[in-house]
Order: structure tokens, then sequence, then C-alpha cells
């Protein structure tokens, strides 16, 4: 399944700009010039039968990978259940500001698609009598999930030590910036083959999903992310989605993020450093 691509900006989708700065140290200051990682904000505008285009969300990220990230937003919030509900993904409006980045970018649906906004009460609560709380958030994404998360993957420890140096090794906008976060794609060999950088956490994971969407290799089969972060309950509930068996984070996970992983099934760790980590759930996949 191809989906039909409009204009798709890349080369103009800066990463990082070059900055004067100050440097202070014992010694004194010193000005220098110092790379940082861009954020602008990308609108993601859909358009679906019987509804005007309009906005659904923006979010800060960073340029680059634009339509992966859009796509891969409408998948783990279950908007689309595969590549064939989309019919166009492409860059709109006018760039902007001094860099000349796009930050606009339109979904469209196909027509047997239907699109109810209901499919994103998670990121829509209104007042009710019960008020919102970490139940109410489970029950919202395991009402959407029918795809019961497979248990097939077995990592070793010391294939859970070298994920780090395997992310690190792929993230080449934090190896200019040390200011990006990272997902990274497990096989089922233990090895990070794909990476997603990006200064949203949340958006590195949709980058993700995003490529393996328009590679039609959703939902995945035996593998795992693993995060250069924490993670947090948006991250286990993405992670879901596409049917990870595991997520191991570099940094702590959140208690909602412990609760969800135990309920869908995943298994979690967190604090992955100095030849140790901590398991929070279904610990039978990790020897």
């Amino acid at each position: 399944m191809t989906v039909r691509q409009g204009f798709v900006a890349r080369e103009s989708q800066l990463k990082r700009e070059t900055l004067e700065i100050t440097r202070v140290s014992a010694a004194g200051t010193a000005s220098s010039s110092d790379a940082v990682s861009v954020e602008e904000p990308l609108e993601i505008r859909l358009s679906a039968p019987g509804i005007d285009e309009f906005t659904l969300t923006i979010t800060m990220r960073t340029p680059g990978h634009d339509d992966e990230l859009a796509l891969g937003f409408l998948y783990t919030e279950g908007v689309i259940e595969s590549l064939g509900d989309v019919a166009v993904v492409e860059h709109c409006r006018p760039s902007s500001g001094e860099l000349g980045i796009h930050n606009s970018i339109r979904v469209v649906l196909e027509a047997d698609v239907a699109f109810d906004m209901s499919q994103l009460a998670r990121h829509f609560y209104t007042a009710s009598s019960c008020g919102v709380c970490g139940k109410t958030s489970i029950e919202s994404v395991m009402q959407r999930r029918d795809t019961k998360i497979p248990d097939s993957l077995r990592l070793t420890f010391e294939q859970i030590q070298q994920l780090p140096v395997q992310l690190r090794e792929q993230q080449t906008e934090f190896s200019a910036t040390g200011g990006i976060h990272a997902t990274g794609l497990i096989d089922g060999a233990g090895k990070v083959v794909r990476v997603r950088e990006d200064v949203g956490r949340h958006n590195a994971m949709d980058k993700l999903v995003g490529s393996l969407l328009l590679e039609s290799s959703l939902p995945l089969a035996e593998h795992g992310v693993v995060l250069s972060g924490r993670a947090s309950f948006e991250m286990v509930q993405k992670a879901a989605a596409v049917t990870a068996q595991v997520i191991i984070a570099i940094g702590p996970p959140s208690s909602l993020a412990i609760a969800l992983a135990k309920e869908t099934g995943i298994t979690l760790a967190g604090f992955l450093r100095d030849a140790r980590f901590n398991l929070y759930s279904h610990e039978s996949r990790l020897d």
C-alpha cells in the first residue's frame, strides 16, 4: 500500500542551527558558537469525508519526518488503522520564519473512512461528574485496543546493556546538539534497527511509528522500543498501539505508565545505566 504524497519538505526542514553564545567557566568567559536543536510548531490538519479541513492538533517538534509524525500520531490515537485509510499526506501553506520551515501538514482520509472526534477523547477531555483520573485514562486506552500484545520477544541482560550504546550511535542530532530525545526500534535479535529523534519524546515515538506505517509494517511482530528518556503514560500508550512487547527506558517511568504497562501486557524496564535496570511489569521477556 502506497499513500499518495503531495509536496513533503525535506531538505528545507532544518533540524539544528548555530548560534553565538558565551561560555562560562572558572577560567572566565569566552565567545563561541553552539549547535542547538530547532523547535518549531507543527500544525496537523485533517480532512475527512463530510468534514471540512480543520486543525486537529499543534505540537512543538524538531522539523523533519513531518509526514511520519502526522501519520504516527493518527495511528497511535486510533484515528487510522492502516496506511490504506490515508489518501494524501502533504505539507500545506507557505513556509514561515527566517528559517523557511514548513509548519503545516495536511492528511486527507480515504472516502470510506469514518472519522469520529470522540476517538481523540483522551486528548480532549471535558468536565464530567466523575472527573478525569488515572483509571479513566487507562480505560480510554483499553477500550480502543483490540489487539493482544504478543509474547514472543526475549532479551538477555547483555543485549539490554548494549541498547543505550546502539541508540546513541544512531542519534545524529544528539551528537551535534546534546538536547534531543530518541526512540529506537528493537528487533527480535535485540538490535536497535531504526531511530527517530525529536525535542518531544512523544514526537520521536510518533515519527518511528509513522515510518513503520509508511512501510505497512504495523502492527509489530517481535519488537520492542528503547527510550532515551523517561517512560510516560503517553509513551506506553503509543507502544501498546503498535503492539510493542518491551519498553526499555534510560530514564524512570511514571506511576501511570507502570499501571498501563501491566494492564496491556507490556514488559517495562527503566533506569537502564551502569549495568543495571529496574523491572516494573511482565518480567518473563527479560532474562
